[in-house]
């Protein structure tokens, strides 16, 4: 079979050196603009390098997502995430922006969203999945402690201090998690509806632990809308290599975030440590 990706015998526009530099950033934009015209949307993306610790949705990410979402206004848009969470303040700016951007968003999960990760995944009107596709819960928490435990632990346990700030993470995310899926995902569903299905991501009532998986057969037994692909899926297959490249290149080059679109390309990396200065 003949190859097909990438292809051409043309030489690059660019001048050799240019493109030798970024020729890992012009073959994923390739994969990208392939995937656009097989879904017709556009695709966006946000890819966190999971593996590092530390690397989360923080109050930086909101600019990077604003210049992508601008450089397609008034368009369908596909977004690709790939994130262990982060803060809730920054998430919820993030989903702010992409509430008031696209009116037509679907959420791809090629591989993990977890935590504040599936509440950016709440904003669009479907999730696309595929095997090694999982969400998880949301249920916050102080230090490591989930409030729930806070909240739910014998009398004196904690100072009250303590309990009003689990209280107002535990309302905030719930909070924000029932204004997305009432005025988007599941728009028109019953109230009584959707606060159940928060009541099961929300808490650790259903899933015990914040790193518990939630496939996508789960998910859309939660009552989310969730598209499963298989893995013999032609759009599947081109997410799952576009993402696996995100992967490679992030580990190669020592990047922690890329967000990318077909025409533009924002990368994060970790500031260099200094030198310790040497002793007098």
């Amino acid at each position: 079979m003949a190859e097909s990706f990438p292809r051409s015998t043309d030489l690059p526009t660019q001048s050799p050196l240019f493109w030798v530099a970024h020729k890992d950033r012009y073959l994923r934009q390739l994969l990208i603009r392939d995937i656009e015209a097989l879904t017709k949307r556009k695709l966006l993306v946000y890819f966190s390098d999971c593996n590092v610790q530390g690397v989360e949705i923080d109050g930086g990410d909101d600019v990077f997502l604003a210049e992508l979402l601008g450089s397609c206004p008034g368009e369908p848009v596909d977004l690709m995430i790939e994130t262990n969470g982060g803060q809730t303040d920054a998430t919820e700016k993030l989903c702010s922006l992409l509430r008031s951007g696209p009116s037509d968003l679907r959420v791809v999960v090629p591989r993990r969203a977890k935590s504040n990760g599936t509440v950016l995944a709440l904003t669009g009107r479907s999730i696309l999945m595929g095997n090694e596709s999982e969400l998880g819960p949301i249920d916050p928490s102080i230090n490591g402690i989930p409030v729930e435990f806070i909240l739910a632990a014998p009398q004196g346990s904690f100072g009250p201090l303590d309990i009003q700030v689990a209280t107002r993470f535990r309302d905030q995310t719930q909070k924000l998690a029932y204004g997305l899926l009432s005025s988007g995902m599941l728009a028109g569903k019953d109230e009584a509806f959707i606060r159940g299905i928060i009541a099961k991501i929300a808490t650790r009532d259903h899933y015990h632990s914040h790193g518990s998986v939630i496939d996508a057969s789960e998910a859309f037994n939660l009552g989310l809308s969730v598209e499963n692909l298989p893995p013999t899926d032609e759009l599947w297959k081109r997410m799952s290599l576009l993402r696996a490249m995100y992967q490679h290149d992030c580990t190669q080059q020592g990047f922690t975030k890329i967000f990318e679109g077909s025409r533009i390309s924002l990368v994060v990396a970790p500031k260099p440590v200094a030198p310790p200065l040497p002793s007098p």
